[in-house]
């Protein structure tokens, strides 16, 4: 006889602290928002780097945050099904390819239907390697990557020989059509006094106001729905029966197979799901350029899985990773002299982790803390403005540094990047 036992969660622990802290207390992630506008907005003030927290930064950021949180969710939906998914990068190309061919026929429904479908394809591939043949995870996901780049290129040459619109066989003709935009009623409507509140430069309540107003004016549609997936993607993996025995396929598949979950199926439906994603995450891209170009994803798929191993694989701590390196790629393109302004911003969270480590008795980790951070200080101090090289890798630079930051608390699925074969575990 056995006896179902639920399992309590903690006190204070509802649905919106499960999504962003995993189990944590909301309130720390009030203030540590609350504290984050506050730093930026005195480094603004220090530096006198108004577009730091522009409206139109934020803007921007939202945008090219969107396709890095698409990325991160696949990989979240494909690793907690416990396979390694290093070829959302591959999987994002292909999507992108197939959003320009099928968006400049089609439109941009046809341009969503063309990027998924590509992405789908791509992470089938991996699905058959990883689950049915036994394929190290890794492996093939860097041939995926390799793969897809040399896949898009014959496709190109295949159908742009002619292309009219110029360009050759490297990009695709624009799109045909483009996908509806909105502004928030409340915010954006009537007379600009955000706008009003922004250009007076006032600390907090100016960047507050460029913060709202950058991500209610002019936002697609699709940018919403896309956003509205982080709380749906909790929902599906941590409130229904379906996202239950996916995450056991990634904690302990061996249980779970005895217990009649369909192992292999769901890590191919996860998969396909990662790919599908990934390759939404390429269609943005289009959307953003309004056009296919080889290269386009310019690494992003790789930066959309450290988003995810940043959030510790959660969707909330993934869509802050994907925003603070959205928000850096946006602030290396609007302004090269802004960028400098980062350099006071990570000395003063360096000292503030050398202080953490300080009092946990870490005072090795504190001495290396501060002298980068005397580092990062000295560089504002004494840069002007940094060359357009440095400048363009900003994006890749966050990412380090922010990885090597929050290594310490990280806690993949058990048996993530394992081969799992019924009977030999």
């Amino acid at each position: 006889m056995s006896t179902a036992t639920a399992v309590p969660t903690s006190a204070g622990r509802g649905p919106v602290t499960e999504l962003f802290l995993g189990g944590g207390r909301a309130r720390r992630v009030t203030w540590l928002l609350v504290g984050l506008l506050v730093l930026f907005s005195a480094v603004r003030v220090i530096s006198g780097q108004q577009a730091l927290t522009s409206s139109s930064t934020f803007g921007a950021a939202l945008l090219l945050a969107v396709p890095l949180l698409l990325v991160a969710l696949g990989g979240l939906f494909a690793e907690r099904a416990g396979v390694v998914n290093i070829g959302l990068e591959g999987m994002m190309i292909l999507g992108t390819w197939g959003a320009g061919w099928a968006g400049y026929q089609w439109g941009w429904v046809g341009a969503l239907a063309g990027g998924a479908l590509f992405g789908a394809l791509g992470g089938l591939v991996h699905a058959v390697a990883t689950v049915t043949f036994g394929v190290d995870h890794v492996v093939s996901g860097v041939a995926i990557n390799i793969l897809a780049a040399g896949v898009v290129r014959f496709l190109s040459e295949l159908l742009y020989t002619d292309n009219a619109a110029g360009g050759g066989v490297t990009q695709s003709p624009p799109l045909s059509s483009s996908p509806p935009r909105l502004s928030l009623p409340v915010l954006s409507s009537g007379p600009d006094l955000l706008g009003d509140l922004e250009s007076r430069h006032w600390f907090l309540v100016s960047d507050l106001a460029g913060l709202l107003r950058g991500v209610s004016n002019e936002v697609g549609v699709l940018t919403v729905l896309a956003v509205l997936m982080v709380p749906a993607a909790y929902l599906v993996l941590w409130r229904t029966a379906f996202g239950l025995r996916l995450r056991s396929c990634g904690e302990n598949p061996a249980a779970a197979d005895s217990l009649g979950v369909p192992v292999y199926r769901l890590k191919y439906i996860a998969v396909v799901i990662s790919g599908m994603l990934a390759g939404l995450g390429g269609v943005f891209l289009v959307f953003i350029a309004n056009i296919y170009r080889e290269g386009q994803t310019n690494g992003r798929g790789f930066i959309g899985l450290a988003a995810l191993i940043f959030g510790n694989w959660r969707p909330g701590g993934l869509a802050a990773g994907a925003g603070l390196f959205g928000f850096a790629d946006a602030l290396q393109l609007r302004s090269r002299t802004a960028v400098v302004a980062l350099l006071l911003l990570v000395a003063v969270i360096l000292v503030g982790v050398a202080i953490w480590q300080a009092t946990r008795r870490r005072y090795v980790q504190a001495v290396i803390a501060v002298a980068f951070g005397a580092a990062a200080l000295a560089g504002f101090l004494t840069i002007d403005q940094l060359p357009p090289g440095i400048v363009s890798f900003t994006p890749h630079l966050t990412t380090l540094l922010v990885l090597s930051l929050a290594s310490q608390r990280l806690r993949p699925p058990k048996a993530d990047g394992l081969v799992y074969r019924r009977g030999e575990h």
